[in-house]
């Protein structure tokens, strides 16, 4: 066949065809390695928003929640819990919640909260991550005659008043930090998720 009988045409054809097979081919073997790239459904869910209903929470009572795999803590405080929290201030490292890492705007407050019966704080410890024991009882001997119910850190003795506020001299620098949460109803709440943001 010579160079006159050439059918460009038909090669035109076959060049197209190839590189249309060829993209077909690259896009195939690359979706797997694309796909990897995003998050799994158990890494969404776990950053995802939590919605608990607390209408069923006792005064005094400590109901545990996972949020971003921590756990928070939701307290129920009774009138003698909020009562007792105001004598403890001359205790606290930082009793005014002045260090702002430690809590959303809103809960900047005396009591660290949207709603002072409410209590929302990430369970674990700001020293070494450990996980503190609720102790709600007022002046128990291991404790002493200071304390007005609150958390305390087995692990290095750290502890926290009713409001996760952390008292002076403990091994824990900062406060329990407040996670961003919100009530969607009065006994509704959302932790994972800023008011201003909704």
């Amino acid at each position: 066949m010579s160079s006159d009988e050439i059918d460009y045409g038909r090669r035109r054809m076959l060049v197209a065809a190839t590189t249309a097979m060829g993209g077909v081919g690259a896009a195939y073997v690359a979706t797997p390695f694309i796909l990897s790239m995003h998050p799994s459904a158990k890494a969404q869910a776990a950053g995802a928003p939590v919605e608990v209903d607390v209408s069923k929470l006792e005064p005094g009572q400590l109901l545990t929640v996972e949020w971003r795999g921590k756990p928070v803590w939701i307290l129920r405080r009774d009138k003698e819990m909020l009562e007792n929290m105001k004598s403890l201030e001359p205790l606290l490292r930082d009793p005014h919640s002045d260090d702002l890492a430690q809590q959303p705007a809103y809960a900047k407050n005396e009591y660290r909260s949207i709603n002072p019966e409410y209590m929302v704080m990430i369970g674990i410890c700001t020293h070494l991550g450990c996980a503190p024991t609720f102790r709600p009882e007022v002046a128990p001997e291991d404790l002493g005659p200071e304390w007005k119910g609150g958390f305390f850190c087995p692990c290095h003795g750290s502890s926290y008043d009713l409001a996760g506020r952390v008292y002076a001299g403990m091994p824990a620098p900062t406060n329990l930090v407040v996670p961003p949460y919100h009530f969607t109803l009065s006994t509704r709440l959302v932790i994972g998720v800023d008011p201003e943001a909704v």
